[in-house]
């Protein structure tokens, strides 16, 4: 009976032991916890992988511009517009605070690359504004696209950089295409001003040479004739042995569309160079700035500037302008303050239609991005109804030319320059 009863006992523990055995088995979803914590991995399927945003980290938007130099008021225009940008969002986007960061390039190939590294190297970007200058994106462009990037110029205006063949993918620009800005120089110098005979001088860049050759073909597909065709370098000051060989050319109007240092001193010393005293000057965005007008002096009087045409662009600029006035107490220091912030509206734009929230995580895929941004039609931006080609081009091109009427004062078409075509 004894050994019944123990033998009872030890099968109840045995019993027992087993059924403590099979509890455990409900702890094993326990394991699976990582799992969860590579939710955001498996939420981005995102051929180029997405950035995270982490509950109260901020969403970056960069920037690739010149903000110091010569040429520096070209890339603060710009920088300004992204700022008025992010104040009308109020400062946020989806729930983050929104916080902009970037990189001077100098307006060179070799601040662009230096710049374009950097910014390719910050994982919390998706997408930059920029660059300021055609030569800068010939070089920064690549970088950043391989890294992923999405890239809006609001002033790159180099034919080629959409091309086909040597367009980045990920590239996009709210500037116009100089197709545009050069044959309407040509067709004003030509029909409106009545002259047949024409100089150019470029600087090297990417940008004036473009800007040549555009004009050049239209020039002479209208019945006028190249009479001299000149260079010279950045970062010369001495330009009267350029001014004296166009001279000895006699044309009635010389096209230079160089930068502000450099079109500072042909313009004054154009003065200075016999034969060139009743010449027509004329220049392109690259010297619409009242840092130009301050360098040429006296001597930027009557000359021609194309540009952006103002009077073209959306009824909402007027409210730009008078944000523009309280938050810095000026007039645009240049021309393309309106398409840096269009550039970052479309960012924005972009941002919300990809974005994925995955528990307090914001993942933002970056090939969806640009899917998004090549995918804009008829977005109604402060420069007019933008929808992007192909190959990147994203404005709406309306160019005018400008007349420096009054040194001392800017503020286009309010005192000075005034637009005289079309």
């Amino acid at each position: 009976m004894q050994r019944r009863k123990l033998l009872s006992l030890f099968l109840v523990i045995g019993a027992l032991l087993l059924a403590a055995c099979g509890t455990s088995t409900p702890s094993a979803p326990a394991v699976s916890e990582p799992a969860a914590a590579e939710a955001p991995e498996d939420a981005c399927s995102d051929p180029l992988g997405c950035v995270e945003v982490a509950a109260g980290d901020p969403i970056k938007i960069g920037y690739a511009l010149v903000t110091s130099g010569p040429n520096s008021s070209l890339g603060t225009d710009m920088l300004r517009g992204i700022e008025i940008a992010v104040d009308d969002l109020g400062g946020e986007l989806m729930g983050h605070a929104i916080e902009i960061v970037g990189e001077d390039t100098g307006c060179t190939p070799e601040g662009g690359q230096a710049a374009a590294a950097k910014l390719a190297s910050d994982t919390s970007l998706f997408a930059i504004v920029g660059t300021t200058c055609s030569s800068e994106a010939r070089v920064g462009a690549p970088i950043i696209s391989e890294a992923g990037l999405s890239m809006i110029s609001p002033s790159n205006t180099a034919p080629d950089l959409t091309e086909p063949e040597k367009r980045s993918p990920g590239y996009f620009r709210t500037a116009h295409n100089d197709k545009v800005q050069g044959r309407v120089a040509a067709e004003f110098i030509f029909n409106n001003l009545g002259l047949t005979k024409a100089a150019t001088i470029h600087d090297g860049s990417v940008y004036a040479q473009g800007l040549v050759n555009t004009f050049t073909a239209n020039f002479t597909a209208l019945g006028g004739e190249i009479v001299s065709e000149q260079a010279v370098n950045v970062n010369d000051t001495d330009m009267r042995p350029v001014l004296t060989t166009v001279a000895s050319a006699a044309p009635e109007a010389v096209y230079y569309p160089v930068f502000i240092a450099e079109g500072g001193f042909i313009t004054a010393q154009a003065q200075e160079v016999p034969g060139m005293e009743n010449v027509v000057l004329m220049g392109a965005d690259g010297l619409f700035s009242p840092d130009f007008v301050n360098a040429a002096g006296e001597a930027a009087l009557g000359m021609y500037l194309s540009s952006p045409d103002f009077s073209a662009f959306g009824d909402a600029y007027s409210d730009f302008l008078a944000k523009h006035d309280a938050k810095y107490g000026e007039a645009p220091l240049s021309t393309y303050h309106a398409h840096s912030y269009d550039a970052t509206m479309l960012i924005v734009e972009a941002v919300k239609q990809v974005a994925i929230q995955d528990g307090e995580t914001l993942l933002i895929p970056r090939q969806a991005l640009r899917d998004a941004l090549a995918a804009t039609k008829d977005y109604q931006g402060l420069t007019g109804n933008l929808t992007c080609d192909e190959n990147g081009d994203c404005a709406d091109p309306s160019i005018a030319v400008y007349e420096i009427t009054d040194i001392n004062a800017w503020n286009p078409n309010v005192t000075s320059p005034l637009k005289v075509y079309p």
